[in-house]
């Protein structure tokens, strides 16, 4: 039986909360007004953070470079390049999310153009993007690299929070060109690469696109990476996915890397083994303990407090590169997923043990003193912590996001390169967790939306010191909805769902002031439900699951 969570929406008076002995409840209410506040410095940030970009952008092409002139990290930049799989993966597609949360106009606007132009300039060969040259106004070959990294870490994350927009049918028709000119020839079929990271950037966006459109030709490709990996490259490598793979000679490098440009493949072979086994397809039988092994593996890899290494022998596991993995929570997201369709305890056991230790790396030099680091861990704690909200994980995550947040430039820039975007995305991820969620279709500067969840309530304060009104959203079962998942399985790029609103469950508003109430669908507060803050005033509303009388 499917139980909702009871829903508080209230704005308050400034200050009114601190006054008198603080129940229960108002010490909810003040930790929701706090989370409001970081979320309106987080819109403001990220919005700064866009623009100051889109200054940036080539007058013709509207394309952004991958970095901006000046010094970058201590080095001068004289590159003036866009290519899809930095500038296209980690920068744009990050400023689309921002104005789709900050700035309608731009994302409605300006952002359609920039997807518009994208095509236009840097379509290689069919849809096939390559890199274009400002200063030469050339366009360079078609890259395979660029379109597998453009879909699953920038297109893939659009399509998570969005669904089916102008960005999803991008990465389709990409993806379905690349199919057709996959260029490795192996025994199992075409497959995109040698190696494990473009692998498995493309087995992560097809584990989108085949629940999503039912496509037989993108699940028959996803099978024959998933077939390489499971009939020949594990079972040859130590049962891990190693660096890049000979077909001819049937040996590898002899190293994995578990951070980011070699894990890729972890995560897409446990997502399609998920779909396998959600559509009880014959493969799911014999993935699945070829894939337990990998993990174990993984595991058996890690140090005393569950963080991997960069790079590890696969022979005897011996760390090749002894710092640590930013991308640890990639890795443990597989295997809650693996966890979430086996049910084998031992791999959600993993993913805890690893998120209590995380006190222990306060500050820890992720990247040799650059924010990405900080960004990428912090956002795969917030993918865990969505499913295992442990306290000590949710203490790191607050203590890391204000060194994160210290990165941002007075000019709204962060370090000036690309992975700016990824600044964005994470500080992004962070206010929705303080949302639960929700968003404010009509936000402005100084207008804060907060939320707090604890005993079957989502207290969820909206204030502003100016006269407003506009609409509060509230989340949906999107995995099930846009993404047609049938769990909400951990995955990378993914917006966790902290609280939904079922489309065709009734629900109880109430206006607790004005003594009135109403009923609405669920699909109706996803629309959104108007809320008007007069100048230094409040609004509040409950609204909770319509029992049947």
């Amino acid at each position: 039986m499917r139980v909702h969570a009871i829903i508080v929406l209230a704005g308050c008076l400034a200050g009114a909360l601190d006054a008198g002995p603080a129940t229960q409840d108002e010490a909810i209410w003040q930790e929701a007004r706090r989370n409001g506040r970081l979320v309106d410095d987080i819109f403001g940030r990220t919005r700064r953070m866009m623009h100051a970009w889109l200054s940036h952008a080539d007058k013709e092409t509207l394309l952004l470079p991958d970095r901006l002139p000046g010094l970058i990290r201590g080095k001068p930049n004289t590159e003036s390049i866009y290519t899809p799989h930095n500038s296209g993966a980690d920068l744009y597609p990050y400023l689309v999310i921002t104005a789709f949360f900050t700035d309608p106009a731009v994302y409605h606007g300006r952002m359609r153009e920039m997807l518009r132009d994208e095509v236009r300039y840097t379509n290689a060969n069919g849809h096939i993007p390559g890199n274009f040259d400002f200063k030469t106004r050339q366009l360079g070959p078609p890259s395979f690299f660029g379109a597998g990294e453009y879909a699953k870490d920038g297109l893939l994350s659009v399509t998570e929070l969005l669904g089916r927009t102008p960005w999803f049918y991008r990465m389709v028709d990409m993806l379905e060109d690349f199919r057709q000119r996959a260029p490795v020839n192996t025994k199992f079929g075409r497959l995109p690469a040698t190696g494990a990271e473009l692998n498995g950037d493309v087995l992560q966006a097809l584990a989108r696109v085949i629940p999503m459109t039912g496509d037989a030709r993108a699940l028959e490709w996803a099978e024959q990476i998933g077939d390489a990996y499971i009939e020949e490259i594990l079972p040859r490598n130590s049962y891990l996915p190693g660096y890049e793979y000979d077909f001819q000679t049937r040996t590898d490098a002899g190293r994995t890397r578990l951070r980011d440009h070699g894990n890729e493949t972890i995560v897409g072979l446990i997502l399609l083994a998920a779909i396998e086994n959600d559509w009880q397809r014959p493969r799911a039988g014999s993935y699945t303990p070829v894939l337990e092994r990998m993990l174990d593996r993984v595991l058996a890899s890690a140090n005393t407090d569950g963080l991997l290494y960069n790079q590890i022998r696969n022979s005897d596991l011996r760390p090749l590169d002894e710092k640590l993995a930013d991308n640890w929570g990639y890795v443990y997201g597989a295997m809650y997923a693996f966890y979430q369709f086996t049910g084998k305890e031992k791999y959600r056991e993993a993913v805890r043990r690893v998120l209590r230790n995380l006190l222990r790396y306060r500050s820890y030099d992720w990247e040799s003193g650059g924010m990405d680091g900080y960004a990428d861990s912090i956002e795969g704690a917030i993918y865990l912590l969505a499913r295992e909200p442990v306290a000590e994980a949710r203490e790191w995550v607050e203590s890391e996001m204000q060194t994160l947040l210290a990165y941002q430039q007075p000019d709204g820039t962060i370090e000036r390169w690309y992975g700016d975007g990824n600044w964005n995305r994470t500080t992004l991820l962070y206010a929705m967790m303080k949302t639960q969620g929700c968003y404010l279709r009509d936000w402005q500067p100084g207008v804060e939306l907060g939320a707090v969840q604890q005993n079957g309530k989502l207290f969820v304060s909206v204030s502003s010191a100016q006269p407003w009104k506009g609409r509060v959203v509230f989340d949906a079962p999107r995995h099930r909805l846009a993404m047609n998942l049938r769990r909400n399985y951990a995955r990378l790029n993914e917006w966790p769902e902290w609280w939904t609103a079922e489309p065709s469950a009734l629900y109880r508003v109430e206006d607790p002031d004005g003594g009135t109430e109403r009923l609405v669908l669920g699909s109706e507060l996803s629309e959104g439900i108007i809320c008007d803050v007069a100048s230094g005033k409040a609004a509040r509303r409950v609204v909770s699951l319509a029992l049947p009388r």
